[in-house]
């Protein structure tokens, strides 16, 4: 049997990771990670799941990349930690996972290929075609993967728009080679499933970006994702014909751009560039920066400026600020408060609410449509994208004339299988999240997200005491302290009340009770919980440390 097991990427935006597995041949598309949730306080990442891998690593052949972007490559690190297999991409693709493995000090033990787009991988029993398509990042791939029961078609992110670039074009010929030759299943982008018609055109934003610069008495600054590369061209090309300056800001954005120079994908007019450093040497009206933090990110160069604790750059009346990215669902409020704070410092601040500054990177409905059209697939595979983004998309290919038990919509963790009776949706393998705390992976789970939420909304109230061993007698407390509970001088008579509780614990508690300690211990949390929900609605985290001396 053929199988295709989502390991991650379908319910969810993120994580996108897909298994291919025939017989003794696996290999995997993708590996990417999830920024956290709101709910996962003070976690750093969000990785797949990879036990399944694990169990059949002897299988594997390869890790075979789209593009550039963190949810299809940022769990790279963490996999190949476990697992020690070839890595497949396109020049950039590879470029930016090369730098990022450097990093983690896993350069020297992966293997790393640089496949061109039209070219052909052999892994096991699988041959895979690199399909050029356009996205937001230079060097995106589809996937034409030969198998022993036919072919499918991974489209990657992609869209069939208008672009500026013409090595970025979605080729979309050779999909058509593709349905013509016959395509068993369709595994398709859902992200933009919900939106009517077709993408912008690149153009459109690169002249909304020069009127917009043209009125700018002061510094421009431009804020956008690091890897997007055609923008950050479209912001050079306007900076060109403005005569300014342009400074990089950003250790991401700067790594971005020398990588794509060195591949000849940017190209930026000699003497045109200046270090941080010389900022302040060029007049305001001559000088255009760019920068990354466009999603809010606190550390980001933008989110220092906006809060005034940039060592270069400040924020001063005149300059004006464009966002050109979308805002990704989450992010929202941590923009909000960016935006309202370059706006209290004197900048004008352009975004994608009102206008057009930005161009999504993921195809439109009838893009979408044109991509089945183009491939006719006998089976059709939503992926890359939250439930009701599979929903609609599934929907919109019965529209297309998809017979409705061969679109097949598939979670994490559900396998695809193919065999001579067709498609259909068989067992499960063990998926799900593992989150990455500072240099700990996976060691948070569910019970401690628990506790830090409680400890973010009730606080934490912890008892002091020290017993006598021999006698049992009281010899230091009961002391209580708590953090972020209630302020003591306010209401310091709650903590006092709360002492008494705890003496008449000890008194009840008499010192010929066997484990005495541990039954203190036990009877002053259920007790403090109970007094504190009654007396404030309150329910912090108690922590009794008793000790005998």
């Amino acid at each position: 049997m053929l199988k295709i097991i989502p390991l991650g990427g379908l319910g969810e935006i993120g994580l996108n990771m897909m298994a291919f597995e025939f017989g003794q041949s696996l290999f995997v598309i993708d590996a990417g990670l999830m920024f956290p949730e709101d709910y996962m306080l003070g976690i750093d990442y969000v990785i797949p799941d990879i036990t399944y891998l694990r169990q059949n690593r002897n299988k594997i052949s390869g890790i075979v990349l789209t593009h550039a972007h963190e949810d299809h490559i940022g769990a790279l690190p963490y996999v190949l930690r476990e697992i020690s297999v070839p890595v497949f991409g396109t020049p950039f693709t590879i470029e930016m996972v090369r730098h990022k493995l450097e990093e983690h000090g896993l350069l020297a033990a992966t293997q790393l290929h640089i496949i061109h787009p039209g070219e052909t991988l052999r892994l096991g029993d699988f041959e895979i075609e690199f399909i050029r398509v356009c996205h937001s990042v230079v060097d995106g791939v589809g996937l034409a993967i030969q198998t022993p029961y036919g072919q499918i078609v991974h489209t990657g992110d992609f869209k069939i728009g208008d672009t500026s670039d013409p090595g970025m074009t979605t080729d979309v010929n050779r999909f058509a080679r593709c349905g013509e030759k016959g395509v068993l299943a369709l595994l398709s982008d859902s992200t933009n499933v919900e939106k009517q018609g077709y993408t912008i055109s690149d153009r459109e934003v690169g002249e909304t970006m020069t009127r917009l610069a043209a009125k700018s008495p002061g510094r421009i600054i431009v804020g956008l994702f690091a890897s997007s590369i055609p923008r950050i061209q479209q912001a050079v090309n306007t900076a060109s014909e403005m005569g300014r300056r342009v400074v990089f800001n950003g250790r991401s954005i700067e790594t971005s751009v020398r990588i794509a120079r060195s591949l000849g994908y940017i190209n930026i007019p000699d003497g045109m560039e200046i270090d941080i450093s010389e900022v302040n040497t060029v007049f305001d009206e001559e000088l255009m920066i760019i920068t990354t933090g466009s999603q809010g990110e606190p550390m980001a160069a933008l989110a220092r400026m906006a809060s005034g604790t940039h060592k270069q750059i400040r924020i001063k009346t005149g300059d004006t600020v464009i966002l050109s990215s979308k805002f990704i669902p989450g992010n929202e409020r941590a923009i909000a408060a960016i935006i309202n704070n370059l706006y209290r410092l004197g900048a004008d601040v352009i975004y994608e609410k009102i206008s057009e500054i930005h161009v999504s990177g993921h195809a439109f409905r009838e893009e979408l449509k044109l991509m089945m059209s183009l491939t006719r697939p006998r089976y059709f595979i939503p992926i890359h994208g939250e439930y009701r983004h599979l929903i609609h998309h599934a929907r919109l290919a019965h529209e297309a004339g998809i017979a409705e038990n061969h679109i097949l919509l598939a979670e994490n963790g559900q396998v695809i299988t193919f065999d001579e009776n067709g498609g259909r949706l068989s067992d499960t393998v063990p998926t799900g999240r593992i989150l990455i705390d500072g240099k700990g992976v996976g060691d948070v789970g569910r019970s401690v997200l628990k506790e830090r939420r409680v400890l973010s909304e009730d606080g934490l109230v912890v008892v002091n005491m020290a017993f006598d061993e021999e006698t049992g007698i009281i010899v230091y407390g009961p002391e209580i302290v708590s953090r972020g509970f209630v302020f003591e001088t306010v209401t310091g008579h709650l903590l006092e009340d709360a002492k008494c509780v705890v003496l008449e614990i000890v008194d009840e508690v008499g010192p010929e009770t066997p484990q005495r300690v541990n039954v203190i211990r036990t009877r002053i949390q259920s007790a403090l919980r109970k007094y504190f929900s009654f007396t404030i609605k309150r329910r912090p985290v108690i922590l009794p440390f008793i000790l005998e001396i």
